[in-house]
């Protein structure tokens, strides 16, 4: 039994789709009931589920865990995503509150809700769908052209909770991958308001493809546009350097 939000469209969907097309039972995920039907209509064969629900409520993420129940979940993926690209003082508390919940509250409670279960049987995978805004912290606004600072960093969430998790589970047979696709051919930022038609996208299918592969390849980040996966490798080895590098005195700089 696989469980993928966001499954109404883009990403979520092609993932549903693909692992229906293997046989594996699926419990889909989203807010329009219309397109979950459509989904589950076009796989008779195989078991899905649909679950209408608000990853941003609790209510919601209740109403999926409630729907897990006791089945054995082997794939879990995070996918549900919202934006609302704003500069932070313009940001409501409502779209802040959403945002966090959707992509930070959410996946954290749904994983919790699936890995006791895993652990017990010694097997699984959680995929953690992020992206490699994840990295932008240092960007300029410039270098990005848009007002990211909540959603970057929920992001960043996900990429960190995913490498923290894995050292954790991987002794019991348990895969977490963080997946940070660049810009994606998808619905997402049309519903943003954001017309990127001229800007070079990947397809859904491309990301999920990576995906899988990544899992296969062992990898716990999986960037499907990086070809020079050293670049990756270069930015964990400098986060472990500075971790390391850390001391109980004072570093000089702050010293009068």
């Amino acid at each position: 039994m696989a469980v993928v939000t966001g499954a109404s469209s883009g990403i979520g969907r092609e993932y549903a789709r693909r692992l229906a097309r293997r046989g594996t039972s699926l419990i889909v995920v989203g807010r329009r009931e219309e397109r979950l039907t459509e989904l589950a209509g076009d796989f008779p064969d195989v078991q899905v589920e649909t679950v209408v629900a608000d990853l941003a409520e609790s209510a919601g993420i209740q109403t999926v865990i409630d729907a897990i129940g006791d089945q054995a979940v082997t794939m879990l993926v995070n996918n549900a995503g919202v934006a609302h690209y704003s500069p932070f003082a313009d940001l409501s508390p409502a779209h802040a509150t959403e945002l966090i919940g959707v992509k930070v509250h959410a996946p954290t409670m749904l994983t919790h809700a699936v890995v006791s279960g895993m652990i017990s049987r010694g097997q699984g995978q959680i995929v953690n769908v992020a992206g490699m805004l994840a990295f932008s912290g240092p960007a300029s606004l410039e270098q990005v052209g848009l007002h990211r600072s909540v959603y970057a960093s929920s992001l960043a969430y996900a990429l960190a909770f995913s490498q923290t998790l894995q050292t954790e589970i991987a002794v019991h047979g348990i895969g977490v991958q963080a997946l940070l696709p660049g810009v994606v051919a998808t619905e997402f930022h049309e519903r943003q308001g954001m017309d990127l038609s001229a800007v070079p996208r990947m397809t859904a299918a491309d990301v999920v493809t990576a995906s899988l592969r990544g899992i296969e390849l062992g990898e716990g980040v999986t960037a499907p546009g990086v070809e020079q996966v050293h670049l990756l490798e270069e930015i964990f080895s400098a986060d472990l350097n500075a971790f390391g590098a850390q001391s109980a005195e004072l570093a000089a700089r702050y010293r009068d």
